[in-house]
């Protein structure tokens, strides 16, 4: 059993130690030994093969950023099912009857915001560079 600080960080010390000389050792190892050819083609940023158009300053609409929220939040309540599930068999019908008003105020969010027009891109977005 570690009987002083030292003994107990010395290894998660060690590791992180290691693990920066090892990401160190990579990007030196590829600055020096990789090619160093310069050219128009290399220097556009690279959008899933399409040639860029336009300015990266443009602004995006409203939804789009609301959808992306929307995401993360439903994302996040998903995450709450595995907790459930692991403790389920314990907790018998309390956790059912717990869990069942989860779903239904999440589905009631979901509603909501569905009524609202939220997920609705048809109208007034055409893509980040519609003006």
């Amino acid at each position: 059993m570690p009987s002083s600080y030292n003994e107990i960080y010395f290894p998660v010390l060690l590791q992180a130690a290691i693990a920066m000389g090892i990401a160190g050792l990579i990007l030196g190892m590829s600055y020096l030994l990789g090619k160093k050819v310069r050219n128009r083609v290399k220097d556009l940023p690279y959008e899933c093969g399409i040639d860029p158009t336009g300015n990266a300053r443009e602004r995006f609409s409203v939804k789009f950023y609301l959808v992306g929220m929307l995401f993360i939040l439903f994302d996040i309540e998903a995450i709450f099912l595995y907790p459930w599930v692991v403790v389920y068999r314990e907790f018998k019908m309390f956790a059912f009857l717990e869990m069942l008003v989860f779903i239904v105020l999440v589905f009631a969010g979901y509603f909501y915001i569905w009524k609202k027009g939220a997920l609705d891109w048809s109208e007034g977005i055409k893509g980040p560079n519609a003006r």
